[in-house]
């Protein structure tokens, strides 16, 4: 149940032969994703007010929405930047893309906010418009605090200065257009398969985005400062429904991809 056109092609195309053995047309698969769950380790995240931790949280839909590719789609390797409570820095996360020329980056994470604040969020990266999208690149970019040797590794970047977000928003990744299609997707899931309340679909710097090398996005599954989201994404079967819409729309983005350049 995806949204908008077939995406473009992009890159590992599968080659083949006729009976003949005759080159035939070259045909994109997705062959690779890697699953990012948000904090981990001495970072926790946010925190909901009956102490649910996002980094918790966002693992156990992390390895949820890895099962359900595993088990549904085998011609897909499904890789980990965490599987279990271990912080990894922001650059080693698209690292962990990069070296598995990954077709596709999805990072999950919870928001935080006024206690009445509520709805998924599917970011790309691109130029944040309002201070509200700043503020959310701000929140998640502020954990390489927690780094060392953070300027050095990037670029002198500092998540507490407005200037450097709006220097690095700027950057636009060679993906964005696929990046866009799929978060166009998730949020098509959340607001009709799942019925969660959705903020749409945004554009901010991220950094966790910034190195990846393959179109990405990154998952607000809802605020953990409100007690009813709070309660829906600490439970299991909150957490099950979160990673099955996830799931439809890569399922999705992955056959309209494949289709589109069986076409061309």
């Amino acid at each position: 149940m995806g949204l908008g056109p077939a995406a473009s092609v992009a890159q590992q195309p599968d080659s083949s032969a006729d009976a003949h053995g005759r080159p035939v047309a070259a045909h994109y698969r997705l062959r690779t994703v890697v699953l990012d769950a948000g904090h981990g380790g001495k970072d926790k995240g946010c925190a909901g007010p009956d102490g649910a931790r996002e980094a918790a949280v966002a693992l156990k839909i992390v390895l949820e929405l890895g099962h359900l590719i595993e088990e549904n789609m085998p011609d897909v390797k499904v890789v980990y930047t965490r599987r279990t409570d271990d912080f990894v820095e922001l650059a080693d996360r698209a690292g962990v893309a990069n070296k598995a020329n990954a077709d596709l980056f999805i990072s999950v994470h919870c928001n935080a906010g006024p206690s009445a604040a509520r709805g998924t969020e599917v970011w790309t990266m691109g130029p944040h418009k309002t201070e509200a999208n700043l503020a959310v690149a701000k929140r998640e970019n502020a954990v390489i605090l927690q780094e060392d040797n953070y300027k050095e590794r990037y670029s002198g970047f500092d998540p507490r200065s407005p200037q450097s977000h709006i220097l690095f928003s700027l950057y636009q990744s060679a993906h964005i257009d696929n990046s866009l299609r799929f978060a166009a997707k998730v949020d098509h899931e959340f607001r009709t398969s799942v019925k969660r309340p959705s903020r749409g679909v945004k554009q901010a710097g991220f950094l966790v985005l910034w190195k990846s090398t393959m179109p990405s996005a990154l998952i607000e599954v809802g605020f953990l400062t409100n007690p009813g989201e709070e309660q829906y994404l600490n439970d299991k079967a909150g957490q099950s429904y979160m990673a099955a819409g996830i799931y439809r729309a890569f399922r999705q983005y992955k056959q309209d991809l494949e289709a589109s350049s069986a076409a061309d």
